[in-house]
């Protein structure tokens, strides 16, 4: 019972206590967290207009709120919310009830004549703080490379563009970052949560430059010159006129939808339509030239002007379009994905800069799943395997289980300081921690073999315990410089890709250094000396 008392009245393991404890409070452990959390609302949606709001890109994933149920059924996984949404009549209203709020949803049909989803995108409640990165949830990576040399303000535009562009396309989750090479090259990674690569790829990888033209001259851009784009099934979905045909080698469908100009991309517009003659058809009658819609400098459609808006500056237009497939369903899917892409465009306007697609990597969220499971195996089988050694090594427990509760502790007080700055844990930061114990056995067992063996050279007499402390702390020191000297460069290597392995062993090996081996000294101080 001394020694016990002697350990919680050191001045190094309460610092460890304390750390635990707070970390225990930033992890914010709760096995039984129940529901679906909320990963984003699209705007404009039955969800947004009930006033669910998207989670702040910073919000902690414990803090997020939860739905646990639908007009007072429980909603245990997804599939048990889709399939309770797919049972609800079109514009009849539901009750949603979370962890937060209750919230009456009205149900509106989608644009392929679908029962929409709400414009909810969620996720299994999450267990902890813990930020899982891409690796371990699913998602696509993408590391894009401007084109040409921009400076750091320019870079700042772009990133921010792409925020908005995959905002508005209704993708959450989402991490843009800059980074650099060791060559100085700069890069844009962008890591997109539950996304595939077909939904990303052409936001990502072209400017979406959109231009509607009446002849040679252009009449209105996306971006600011559009101040309304309409995305609800009432305004904005297949064309009805047009419908879906079946041609040779697939089917073919038309989309539609309204938007709203500027004035003054309105008057370019009469200016550009006032000397033009009118054409009579037997569909009606229609101005000489025709409305020729242009995304990233190619014609993608073109549009009859009615006679009636000869000189007229309307605000108020109608956007067509059109999508192919090899069946029925595939094309009405390709049709609503371009119909989503333009949209997204012309609200956002096109990148500053042309972006060339580097590297693209999707995962499965079942893979994520099973990286993770894999993981935690490696994790455990290391310390055990470690603690197997030292017990060999030493054949006294009062050395050996200090150990094993040195790494633990390491571990945890890792992923707690992760939870608290937000860093995502991805395969990358676990290999940093397996590196991170590594190191740490490393330090204890010079600090072991130092306070249990080391005699002075002169007369053989037993150095002191702070002379022998003293010994084994300037080998950890200098140890500890050295690793974190050798992953400053990883920083930057790859163009990013190594940056959760570097900083994720520096934070882990700091912790160590700083708490837990200072801990580790006292423990083997008080159980050894006699």
């Amino acid at each position: 019972m001394g020694k016990i008392r002697k350990m919680f009245t050191n001045v190094r393991v309460l610092v460890l206590v304390i750390f635990l404890i707070l970390g225990l409070f930033a992890v914010y452990p709760n096995p039984w967290n129940e529901g679906l959390a909320i990963r984003h609302v699209e705007k404009n949606s039955s969800a947004s207009l009930a006033g669910v709001e998207n989670p702040a890109p910073t919000s902690t994933p414990m803090s997020r709120e939860r739905i646990l149920a639908v007009n007072n059924n429980a909603v245990t996984d997804i599939k048990s919310l889709y399939s309770l949404l797919s049972l609800v009549p079109s514009n009849a209203t539901i009750t949603l009830k979370t962890n937060k709020n209750l919230y009456r949803l009205t149900a509106r049909p989608a644009s392929d004549g679908k029962m929409e989803d709400f414009g909810l995108s969620v996720y299994p409640a999450p267990k902890t703080n813990i930020r899982k990165g891409l690796d371990l949830q699913g998602g696509t990576r993408v590391i894009l490379q401007p084109a040409e040399e921009v400076s750091k303000e320019d870079l700042g535009v772009v990133m921010d563009n792409i925020k908005e562009r995959l905002n508005v396309y209704g993708l959450g989750d989402i991490v843009v970052r800059s980074t650099t090479d060791l060559a100085g090259k700069s890069y844009i990674l962008v890591e997109i949560a539950g996304a595939n690569q077909e939904e990303v790829r052409d936001l990502l990888a072209k400017q979406g430059k959109f231009e509607a033209k009446v002849g040679n001259t252009t009449v209105f851009k996306g971006g600011g010159d559009v101040t309304y784009v309409c995305r609800s099934a009432d305004c904005s979905g297949l064309d009805p006129n047009a419908g879906c045909q079946q041609q040779e080698g697939g089917w073919y469908c038309g989309f539609r939808f309204s938007i709203s100009l500027d004035p003054k991309a309105a008057q370019r517009q009469a200016d550009a339509t006032r000397l033009l003659a009118v054409v009579s058809s037997p569909s009606g009658n229609y101005l000489s030239e025709k409305l020729s819609l242009y995304l990233d400098d190619e014609q993608v459609d073109e549009l009859n002007i009615g006679a009636e808006l000869k000189g007229s500056a309307v605000t108020e237009i109608q956007i067509s379009g059109s999508g192919n497939g090899v069946s029925n369903q595939e094309a009405i899917q390709n049709t609503l994905e371009s119909m989503k892409r333009l949209q997204t465009i012309l609200i956002t306007g096109s990148l500053p800069v042309k972006l060339n697609i580097v590297k693209m990597d999707s995962i499965s969220p079942v893979l994520g799943e099973e990286f993770l499971k894999n993981a935690i195996f490696v994790c455990l089988l290391s310390v055990i395997t470690v603690s197997v050694l030292l017990f060999i090594r030493y054949r006294r427990l009062s050395v050996s289980i200090p150990i094993i509760i040195t790494m633990l502790s390491e571990v945890f007080l890792t992923l707690a300081l992760a939870a608290i700055i937000g860093w995502n844990i991805d395969l990358a930061s676990i290999a940093g921690i397996i590196v991170a114990i590594g190191t740490g056995v490393d330090d204890q067992i010079v600090i072991a073999d130092e306070t249990l063996y080391r005699k002075k050279l002169e007369g053989g007499e037993e150095s002191s315990w702070k002379d022998k402390l003293k010994s084994a702390f300037f080998i950890i020191f200098a140890a500890y410089f050295t690793l974190t000297a050798a992953m400053i460069p990883l920083l930057f290597a790859g163009a990013g890709l190594l940056k959760g392995f570097a900083i994720t062993t520096i934070l882990a090996v700091t912790i160590g250094v700083l708490v837990t081996r200072p801990a580790y000294a006292a423990f083997i101080e008080i159980l050894t000396k006699e």
